[in-house]
């Protein structure tokens, strides 16, 4: 059955269209049919990248208002160029950032599931407004035949253990609120695991890991037996690691200090800890690690100390989750920084003896965007590259979800 995959962002969606081979196991195969993106979505700068396996494509920039546009762009090229039929695929799968306490796995897209989204949306209001938006979108334009699943981000964090999960608050505030850990990228972190898996052909269930998603957002998970047992990002995605604009971890005081010494209300100085901070707030001129490595390289002291401050705070939750496992078999890199970064991976990775993590350095080197060990063969801890396919995980989990319901 033919799978398309949307993966919406604040002002991107993605889309990747599968060929699933399913006989109603547990595995499936795919074959990549098209895939594509839609990219600053909202400013007049847009711009549309369609391309299939077979030749067909689509570049040009655009004006594309919101993410229902994007995604009725998506399905009309989908269906001119009859890489589907006029009713669409046979099924689609949307990722959904937050699915709060509401959601343990995939879920299939009813009026109950969409209400639960919306309701979720102010805990991610940045991504689950978009999602929607699309799900909507692809709900109007195709038949109400085509099944839909919604597959949540925070889903593979259900599995966090309470104390890990839980917030030294009363305990009364935090069951009125649902305030809890609920952590997020957990598509790209199951799949970093899985691959991980395959790769060492390691049975998941007998590896300690910890994965590192590390792009414009940010995030560190400890996976064992399987199962996240904790991680960096929390009630929202500001708390843990500093990224691209977000701050990660600070003193919570700190948002009253600077609301009152500034004059501002509490969504102005959140908006500060989260558009404002990180690499963009340290270095005062970019988010983007390509430009401050390069600006480092000039002399640039603020973007220097932009970049040692990114990974230092990434060799401390190292640290902190190697305790926390109990020894660590390897650390995985995935995400735009992790995937392409190989100075990064160096220094993260720098004076780690201590735990037998030795980085191969001219591994390290040429690993740019592809899967391989980049630790020494005789590393205690290994480190590996894993090139994150959300979309895959989106489409598997899809066809799980489908299977699951057919046969209830």
């Amino acid at each position: 059955m033919k799978i398309l995959a949307i993966n919406c962002g604040s002002s991107t969606l993605k889309f990747r269209l599968f060929e699933i081979e399913s006989e109603g196991s547990a595995s499936d195969r795919e074959r990549k049919v098209a895939d594509g993106s839609v990219e600053r979505i909202g400013e007049q700068s847009a711009t549309i990248g369609f391309g299939s396996e077979s030749g067909e494509s689509l570049q040009h920039p655009a004006e594309v208002a919101d993410h229902d546009e994007a995604t009725h762009r998506v399905l009309d090229w989908l269906r001119t160029t009859g890489l589907v039929g006029p009713d669409g695929p046979e099924a689609i799968g949307h990722r959904v950032v937050h699915g709060g306490d509401r959601f343990a796995g995939p879920a299939l897209i009813e009026d109950r599931v969409m209400d639960d989204i919306e309701a979720l949306g102010d805990l991610a209001p940045l991504h689950n407004p978009p999602a929607l938006a699309a799900i909507r979108a692809a709900r109007a334009a195709l038949d109400p035949s085509v099944p839909m699943v919604a597959v949540f981000d925070t889903a593979f964090h259900r599995t966090l253990p309470e104390l890990a999960s839980q917030y030294a608050i009363p305990r009364e505030l935090a069951a009125k609120y649902h305030i809890q850990r609920y952590g997020f990228h957990g598509i790209a972190h199951q799949y970093m695991a899985e691959r991980y898996a395959a790769i060492t052909n390691t049975p998941l269930q007998q590896a300690k890991l910890i994965t590192l998603q590390l792009g414009n957002g940010c995030s560190a998970t400890a996976v064992k037996d399987g199962r996240s047992v904790d991680t960096s990002m929390g009630f929202t995605p500001l708390e843990g690691l500093m990224m691209g604009t977000r701050s990660g971890d600070i003193d919570p005081s700190l948002i009253g200090f600077l609301a009152r010494r500034e004059g501002a209300d509490v969504a102005e100085v959140e908006d500060w800890l989260n558009k404002q901070s990180g690499l963009l707030g340290v270095s005062g001129h970019s988010r983007d690690m390509r430009e401050l490595l390069e600006a480092e390289a000039s002399g640039d002291d603020p973007a220097a100390m932009a970049v040692e401050m990114f990974c230092y705070r990434i060799r401390k939750y190292i640290g902190a989750y190697s305790a926390t496992l109990g020894g660590v078999d390897a650390v995985v890199f995935g995400g735009g920084i992790g995937e392409n970064a190989p100075q990064v991976r160096a220094r993260v990775c720098a004076g780690m003896d201590w735990c037998g993590l030795k980085l191969d350095q001219e591994r390290n080197s040429h690993t740019l965007g592809s899967e391989d060990r980049v630790s020494t063969e005789d590393s205690g801890v290994h480190a590996y590259v894993v090139p994150v396919d959300e979309e895959m995980m989106i489409a598997h989990d899809t066809a799980h979800c489908l299977r699951d319901h057919r046969q209830k």
